[in-house]
């Protein structure tokens, strides 16, 4: 099935909100599962949460996978795409790129705080414009001052321009339980194996074990946020059993695969 399309282009959707003074501002909006945001950039900085459902934020850099209790900051002016799995209930802060110092400089997966959840789901009452002496001023204002401590987590999978590495990265993307080594791809594709070593490296900035296990990881998110069971997911990624999946998972992400979707 083909995934379904925003209704109207995006920029248009987002011409009233971007046109506000205001350093802050939000915005609500329910989307069902499979629902697919095209691409477009923005004229100020984004932060992509999700109070409930899975995001999958695709820019030129990479692919982001977007659980609850984690977002996207996005810069102004990255063009991104976004792919709902599930029911996503989705909550975007729009930040005037001279809001202040200290915002991140990079479009980055980050940790959404207990704090900073209550105070976006306060900020989706706050009528635009609202004035900076008010207490509506003064919860925007301390969104954004949540907005400058944001922790980097690691759901990021960047994607090679390289065309051969590029070859390898979408297949193991279709077919993530592949076990192929370094040597079966440089014999396929008629490269010595430290090249593709040193490309991986180089482009990526991990190895091709590292690289295959954050892919993994990731499109495990997909899987668990869509209802699937610990155990078929394991198997479907090539793991020999879920714990040693779990294992995995608790050591890249800090939680078990339930403690991660608690929240949820």
């Amino acid at each position: 099935m083909s995934p379904q399309r925003h209704p109207k282009p995006l920029p248009e959707s987002l011409k009233e909100i971007e046109a506000l003074s205001a350093p802050v501002s939000c915005r609500a909006t329910d989307y069902p599962a499979g629902w697919y945001i095209p691409s477009h950039a923005h004229n100020k900085h984004q932060l992509i949460y999700a109070v409930r459902g899975v995001m999958v934020v695709t820019t030129g850099g990479g692919q982001w996978v977007v659980p609850p209790t984690r977002g996207i900051w996005v810069l102004s002016g990255v063009m991104h795409e976004i792919r709902c799995v599930g029911e996503v209930h989705m909550r975007s802060l729009l930040v005037q790129t001279d809001a202040g110092p200290q915002l991140l400089d990079a479009t980055q997966a980050v940790g959404i705080s207990p704090l900073l959840r209550e105070l976006i789901r306060a900020a989706e009452e706050v009528a635009q414009p609202y004035q900076s002496g008010t207490r509506d001023g003064r919860l925007m204002r301390l969104v954004l001052d949540e907005l400058r401590g944001l922790p980097v987590l690691p759901l990021h999978l960047h994607l090679p321009t390289d065309a051969r590495l590029l070859q390898i990265c979408e297949h193991l993307q279709r077919r993530l339980d592949d076990d192929s080594t370094l040597s079966d791809w440089a014999e396929r594709l008629a490269i010595d194996v430290k090249t593709i070593q040193r490309l991986f490296t180089r482009e990526t900035g991990m190895t091709f074990g590292q690289w295959r296990q954050q892919a993994r990881l990731l499109r495990a998110l997909e899987l668990l946020a869509s209802g699937q069971k610990v155990i078929d997911v394991a198997l479907a990624l090539g793991y020999e059993s879920p714990s040693a999946f779990a294992t995995m998972f608790k050591k890249q992400f800090g939680q078990t695969p339930s403690q991660f979707f608690a929240m949820q």
